[in-house]
């Protein structure tokens, strides 16, 4: 006969935490690397080419240099396209800061223009009035993987002349009416970082267009370098130190194989989490949903924002009791002329009303494809409990 203390009911164990992201690293890529590690050549090599050359297929043939971040990658582009003292870039006050720091890093100025509400992208509606005789380029960003109108972008740069940064760090694998983003357009984007659709560790890509411009990334990405014969050496303008390393190519190469079934798996999960948040007891809550873009985005992220007019909670209040409910979320992005930096260049609060809304109360929730169905239920359930218990009345 059991024990009183045996038959006593035991606690139901604490679900394990859950990460806002994880990356989906397969033991083939691992052993993969350990090769790169024992080989001796661990810096820029043959794996780096090998991953360019996959990545310009990816991009039906276009040029591709690999960088270590997807952020020198836009400043590059930035330098390849002329931009410098005096010029000026129209961008989104809505994305990593980055976006609009490597406008500054060449010297010119970023000319920021308010969000689509909807969309959390630029607002093309706007970019027309945003243009002066000193803008030089658009950089726009797809946030969360969901792209901006392609067709409408350029042609206001077509119309004034402008060239195209695309910050499609995020949007690796999305489409734009059947066509890869990167695969057309003028300079594209890409960013390899762990939170990223595919990853190499840290790193990045930049799509040109033509020989010359890669040559000319080649030369920003090391110190402004040109090699000839087995000596020969010049310096012809300055670069930096931006190579990627054949142990982080070599974990690209095992990430692109991939790409599809990650895709697959993200919108899976961005389709439950629009079930969950129709469910009557979240969907009186008024939270704000991402379009529900099944056909062009990659699912980088599914972000909400909370109803700061129908809740007395800040966003920091609501991650805080997330995080005690094992539930790990995210910020992309506040706003960026907020920042000190960018207020002691001018600019103030009220400059981009829709950027500020969303800013102050965007959350990412957990989207990475290892996680399972019920994870979104989980996480849906959480956020609704905490922002019914702080309802206004």
């Amino acid at each position: 006969m059991p024990s009183p203390a045996a038959a006593k009911p035991q606690p139901k164990p604490a679900e394990p935490f859950l990460p806002f992201t994880r990356p989906s690293i397969d033991d083939e890529t691992i052993a993969g690397v350990a090769e790169v590690l024992r080989s001796g050549w661990i810096t820029s090599g043959p794996q780096v080419k090998a991953f360019e050359a996959k990545l310009s297929d990816f991009f039906g043939g276009r040029p591709v240099r690999a960088f270590n971040s997807g952020t020198c990658t836009m400043e590059i582009a930035l330098r390849i396209a002329g931009v410098g003292p005096g010029d000026e870039v129209i961008t989104t006050p809505l994305t990593w800061v980055a976006s609009s720091n490597v406008v500054l890093e060449t010297g010119a100025r970023p000319v920021f223009v308010d969000i689509d509400r909807a969309t959390r992208t630029i607002d093309l509606d706007r970019v027309g009035a945003a243009v002066t005789p000193r803008t030089r380029a658009i950089l726009p960003v797809d946030l969360a993987g969901l792209p901006v109108d392609r067709d409408r972008l350029y042609a206001i740069a077509r119309g004034r002349g402008l060239r195209v940064v695309e910050d499609a760090a995020q949007s690796f694998g999305s489409t734009w009416k059947g066509r890869r983003i990167g695969a057309f357009g003028d300079f594209v984007s890409f960013s390899f970082h762990a939170n990223k659709n595919i990853t190499t560790c840290e790193g990045g890509c930049l799509v040109v267009n033509d020989e010359r411009e890669a040559r000319l990334a080649e030369q920003y990405r090391l110190q402004g370098v040109v090699r000839t014969g087995y000596d020969g050496m010049e310096v012809e303008r300055v670069g930096g130190k931006f190579n990627m390393t054949d142990v982080a190519a070599r974990i690209g190469l095992g990430q692109l194989p991939h790409l599809g079934e990650f895709l697959a798996k993200r919108r899976d999960l961005a389709r439950a989490y629009f079930e969950e948040f129709d469910r009557p007891e979240a969907r009186s809550l008024g939270i704000g949903l991402p379009p529900a873009d099944f056909t062009d985005s990659n699912w980088h992220m599914f972000q909400v924002v909370l109803p700061e007019e129908r809740v007395a909670i800040r966003r920091s209040g609501v991650m805080e009791q997330m995080h005690s409910a094992g539930i790990g979320t995210g910020v992309h992005y506040p706003a960026i002329h907020l920042f000190a930096l960018y207020r002691r260049m001018g600019w103030k609060e009220g400059d981009f009303p829709n950027a500020e809304y969303v800013g102050r109360n965007i959350l990412t929730l957990p989207l990475f494809p290892a996680m399972a169905r019920d994870d979104v239920s989980r996480v849906v359930r959480a956020l609704a409990s905490i922002l019914r218990k702080h309802r206004k009345p």
